[in-house]
């Protein structure tokens, strides 16, 4: 991976991870999933704006809005009995809202194997998160297009 292209953010929260002992690292996760950011209000009770990330074994939906300024915010839903990966869907909401979209497509696509949690949680929630991740790029990418 290529430290220049990992926003300031995103590498943060690598480094917070990294920075524990393995075992600790399970728990940072579980702290992640309580701050999960809430989903704004037109986003309530209307599932069918989001797309559902297939990728995660748990149901994770994930939208994402870009302004009129190609500053991006990521909403995401995940239930509260799917801790890790609720933590991870809120690293990424927190780590890319307020990014530009050129920031957020630079995000290389193993960033969720850099936090080394690789022997604490399984690659099948890995692959969950860098789907949330590469989800959350194609749609700043559509978004972008015009």
């Amino acid at each position: 991976m290529t430290e220049a292209v990992l926003p300031d953010r995103l590498a943060e929260i690598r480094d917070e991870f990294l920075e524990l002992p393995q075992p600790d690292r399970l728990q940072l996760l579980l702290e992640y999933s309580y701050e999960l950011p809430p989903v704004p209000p037109e986003y309530e009770d209307h599932p069918e704006r989001y797309e559902r990330v297939v990728e995660c074994q748990s149901p994770v939906f994930i939208v994402v809005d870009v302004d009129d300024d190609g500053i991006v915010a990521m909403h995401a839903t995940a239930p509260p009995e799917a801790p890790t990966t609720r933590g991870f869907a809120s690293i990424l909401a927190q780590g890319l809202t307020g990014l530009s979209a050129a920031e957020v497509l630079a995000v290389p696509g193993d960033f969720p194997q850099t936090l080394g949690l690789t022997r604490v949680v399984s690659p099948l929630r890995i692959s969950g998160m860098t789907g949330m991740l590469l989800r959350a790029q194609r749609q700043v990418r559509a978004a972008t297009a015009a």
